[in-house]
């Protein structure tokens, strides 16, 4: 699954829930056989835990709007319903990259945004349309493709949703947040000209939307 630039998120079609991503690069005896795969409903103990060491990276004030602090004294129940909604249906969905000894070194999420429903991020979408959020690969494993493979798997999922039969994918990454935003341009994202400052005490920052078409 080679990192090349791609023109449109539909290419990306076919069976991916339980494909094999073997990945060029890095620490070939460890990466080459994680399974990217779609979350499970009763693995909420599992989706806690990687998005709290995701809050916890040096890059999370730049990389996510939520902190570690309100995240860690969340209810069980919270996670229990976040990961039974991304496990099944079509309106979200959360991926992971599996190591062969059942951990979990990387996850991305999708939602499906339908034309004029209501964003957190930004005004109401302007077209039927997906949104990646919760981008994270443990530094452990970086540079070896998971983040690039996760990608490529929420942009087959985003393909092959039937309603609303989704125009684009989007995303939105911080104006300072280099790494990220070369990654989002090798998977073909584009600038939109959309920006938007930060929530809270930093709206002198900015969020750039980057979106790629299918």
């Amino acid at each position: 699954m080679p990192g090349i630039p791609v023109r449109g998120f539909s290419a990306f079609t076919g069976r991916f829930n339980n494909c094999l991503a073997w990945l060029a690069g890095g620490d070939q005896d460890r990466f080459m056989k994680h399974l990217i795969r779609r979350v499970r409903a009763d693995e909420w103990r599992q989706v806690r835990d990687l998005r709290l060491a995701a809050l916890q990276d040096p890059a999370a004030p730049i990389a996510f709007l939520e902190t570690y602090e309100d995240a860690s004294t969340r209810p069980d129940t919270f996670w229990q319903e976040r990961a039974a909604n991304a496990a099944q249906g079509d309106a979200v969905a959360q991926f992971v990259a599996e190591a062969p000894d059942g951990s979990w070194d990387g996850t991305v999420s999708v939602l499906v945004e339908g034309r004029g429903s209501e964003s957190a991020f930004s005004d109401p979408a302007v077209m039927d349309q997906t949104h990646v959020v919760g981008v994270f690969v443990r530094p452990e494993a970086r540079g070896a493709g998971l983040a690039d493979a996760l990608f490529r798997v929420g942009l087959a999922w985003s393909s092959a949703v039937e309603e609303p039969r989704v125009q684009r994918v989007r995303l939105f990454v911080h104006e300072r947040n280099a790494r990220a935003q070369g990654l989002y341009r090798k998977l073909g994202f584009e600038r939109t000209g959309v920006t938007v400052p930060m929530a809270g005490d930093r709206s002198d920052e900015r969020e750039i939307e980057m979106a790629v078409q299918r």
